[in-house]
């Protein structure tokens, strides 16, 4: 019978991380699962310059790396692999990790939530090179530059007009002649000078100078399907998030598009599971509130213990 833990942590970005600082310092030892990206979405972002405290910036991994350190030394123990399942049914909390099966009191679900790419060959190495899926993290970088935005819904026609506070031009490119995006929204995009539509176009290829950076990109017609080369300094993706909740198969209550659903503070609707960060949270989606949520929920787990006499 393995022990039963006090708290397992399933994920490890700054809602994971943070949430291991706090249940260390509270001595409930957290066991910390990093899955199969550690860090979280941090660790493909380059320099992020909006977390408080770090004057000049700091790299991505690097402020994981970090915030992993602080925790192990108020004695969390952290294991880079994925979760294949849990088991929501009963008390203690079962935990599948390859062929193991781990007990605990309480989870912290914090597995964040991944953006939508289009799946081109080689997509990956773009990220962080010019690709990006974040236009408050990253527009700051694309000052004065010609970018695209891709997407025809309301968060992709939000991010064009953010963008265009930084760029010289925007671009937005649909596949299809319309956009999905609320009217409103859509009058003040193409009310923006800043803006240029392209319509029944796609993405098919990325390209890079010699030293990898994006410099450009293959546009199809989605109608004629002739393609042509595109310059562009920067592209932004803006066609949803999934949040990372296979693994749950269905135990907690999600809303339509699979958010884990917080009832109060960040308890999920099952005694003893909390929910922090990304894939609870549809609106934000910034590192400095994913980490205010693991704050939040370490304080939860804490509280659900000492008024359950666990």
């Amino acid at each position: 019978m393995p022990e039963v833990e006090n708290t397992i942590i399933i994920g490890s970005g700054p809602a994971g991380l943070t949430a291991a600082i706090y249940t260390a310092r509270a001595n409930l030892r957290p066991l910390v699962f990093e899955g199969l990206q550690p860090g979280g979405q941090l660790t493909i972002t380059t320099e992020v310059e909006n977390y408080p405290g770090f004057v000049d910036g700091i790299q991505g991994p690097e402020l994981m790396d970090i915030m992993r350190k602080q925790a192990e030394r108020f004695g969390s123990r952290h294991f880079y692999e994925f979760v294949d399942k849990v088991d929501l049914s009963e008390r203690p909390f079962k935990v599948y990790v390859g062929g193991n099966v781990h007990l605990a009191k309480t989870l912290i679900i914090a597995t964040g939530a991944s953006a939508r790419y289009l799946g081109i060959e080689d997509e990956e190495k773009f990220q962080g090179r010019g690709l990006s899926a974040c236009a408050t993290c990253d527009g700051f970088f694309f000052r004065d530059k010609e970018i695209m935005v891709v997407g025809g819904g309301d968060s992709a026609v939000e991010e064009a007009n953010f963008l265009t506070r930084f760029a010289k031009k925007v671009y937005v490119v649909h596949r299809r002649d319309s956009l999905r995006a609320s009217k409103i929204m859509q009058d003040r995009l193409m009310a923006n000078p800043k803006v240029s539509m392209l319509w029944n176009k796609t993405i098919t290829k990325y390209l890079p100078d010699e030293t990898g950076q994006l410099v450009g990109v293959t546009l199809q017609d989605t109608k004629t399907g002739e393609e042509a080369d595109t310059p562009i300094e920067g592209v932004f993706m803006a066609i949803g998030h999934t949040p990372n909740t296979a693994f749950l198969e269905g135990q907690l209550s999600t809303d339509d598009s699979g958010y884990l659903l917080v009832t109060a503070h960040t308890n999920t609707n099952v005694e003893g599971v909390f929910a922090a960060g990304d894939v609870a949270d549809t609106r934000y989606r910034q590192a400095i509130t994913a980490a205010g949520h693991g704050c939040q929920a370490a304080i939860d787990v804490e509280k659900w213990l000492e008024a359950n006499d666990e």
